[in-house]
């Protein structure tokens, strides 16, 4: 089975995002976002030794209208001005990402960027690194983190930030390094605690963490510009429902940006085989003590220690709940399930439920596949082989629009939904 699998970003990673969505978007308007990138892509090749900026897709995420600053291969896109315009097929996922498309790899981003013009370099930056990821030998990977959505998970990584904020903010390299320690043994500890956390952690960096740091370099903000955003990003990512698809954004830059200050090639001394955690220790010349347990009790507290595992014990008991509700409406109720023949994903990182063995609820998704357009609203549970989505039962049907609580079905030709009597699910079957 063939995928594609994308972040449906709904809110910007960068800091402050623009509410308001303009009716009409100007090709002068456009043609200046374009025009800033350029010139900060220029100034900062030395980076990867590459110009990031290239093929481009601003999409108006109402309408589906594309604004690009290259012609696609096909000449789909016609010449308006300077740009070139079109619609965005259907089919075609709307989301801050890189795709494929008409011939060319692009990356695509939702209309309007935001106002701030460092967090705007700095999503055009992020973005067009994973455009030209590939060409840097850098595998895309979004590896599962469900352990992050687990208490001890949970609260070694905040601990990990809250060393990294006070890191952000010493006076002195004696100050840094204690910090450093803290936040690295921290995360050693974390990995001991849960078999293979280390690998699937390091996927996910390596894929959104660089393509973030690239963006907090990119952006052209000073030194307290940045420390002051990337202290507030931590503090805004904290409230996020959950970590596991997300705290890569946090991590990687602080950690890239704090290095960066002493060797500017860092980013270039890795590859996609690189353990990031092995990486920062030995750059950073940390010495992880032997034993975590006692280590741990005695910093624990210079990083609000006791109000986060409280907070957490709390959460816990909350999720618990919240768990044995999904799983009696997607696994012990009837529901719809759909197989993927050859789909493609976008989706909110922020707020996904891993539910035990049984796969992860996605409270908002949209999936493209052969058999139709799927757009969730209200939770669909993901397999944990990513190979069907359960929903609720359909409760309206109209031709070959099909609905239900929270999620509306487009069919495609050849394809219907037929009712197992016996258990009284529902599946998708060819006609």
């Amino acid at each position: 089975m063939k995928q594609s699998i994308i972040f449906l970003i709904l809110f910007s990673l960068f800091g402050q995002s623009v509410t308001g969505q303009i009716k009409t978007i100007s090709i002068d308007s456009i043609s200046f976002l374009y025009n800033e990138f350029k010139t900060e892509s220029k100034k900062n090749i030395e980076l990867w030794n590459k110009d990031l900026y290239g093929p481009i897709l601003l999409i108006d995420p109402k309408t589906r209208e594309i604004f690009a600053n290259e012609a696609d291969e096909n000449n789909i896109l016609k010449s308006e001005g300077n740009l070139y315009t079109g619609v965005l097929p259907d089919k075609i996922n709307i989301a801050n990402t890189a795709v494929n498309w008409n011939g060319k790899r692009w990356a695509m981003m939702m209309l309007p960027l935001p106002e701030n013009k460092y967090d705007r370099i700095g999503l055009l930056a992020h973005e067009s690194f994973h455009r030209i990821q590939p060409l840097l030998g850098f595998e895309l990977n979004n590896a599962e983190n469900n352990h992050l959505d687990q208490k001890e998970g949970r609260i070694y990584l905040r601990l990990e930030l809250e060393a990294l904020k006070k890191a952000l903010r010493a006076v002195s390299e004696k100050e840094l390094q204690k910090h450093l320690i803290n936040a690295l043994t921290f995360r050693k500890y974390r990995h001991s605690l849960y078999k293979g956390s280390d690998a699937s952690e390091n996927l996910l960096e390596l894929n959104e963490g660089i393509a973030e740091f690239t963006g907090v370099i990119m952006s052209g903000r000073t030194k307290e510009q940045t420390l002051s955003s990337l202290i507030n990003g931590i503090d805004d990512f904290l409230n996020n429902p959950t970590f596991v698809r997300s705290f890569a954004y946090h991590t990687v830059p602080v950690y890239g940006y704090l290095l960066y200050n002493k060797d500017k090639s860092w980013n270039k001394k890795i590859t996609a085989k690189t353990d990031l955690s092995n990486y920062f220790i030995n750059a950073f010349n940390v010495k992880i003590p032997t034993y975590f347990n006692n280590a741990i009790k005695k910093v624990t507290g210079y990083y609000n220690g006791s109000v986060i595992i409280e907070e957490e014990t709390k959460r816990e008991e909350k999720t618990k709940r919240l768990i044995a509700e999904y799983k009696s409406k997607f696994i012990d109720k009837s529901h719809f399930e759909i197989k993927f023949e050859k789909m493609n994903i976008s989706f909110d990182p922020r707020n996904i439920i891993p539910i035990e063995d049984k796969g992860t609820v996605y409270p908002n998704i949209r999936v493209t596949d052969q058999w139709g357009i799927l757009t969730v609203e209200k939770g669909a549970l993901m397999s944990q082989n990513w190979d069907k989505i359960s929903i609720s039962v359909p409760l309206k049907t109209e031709d070959k629009y099909v609905s239900g609580d929270g999620w509306f079905l487009e069919l495609a030709d050849g394809y219907e939904i037929k009712k197992n009597e016996t258990n009284g699910n529902y599946v998708l079957v060819k006609k």
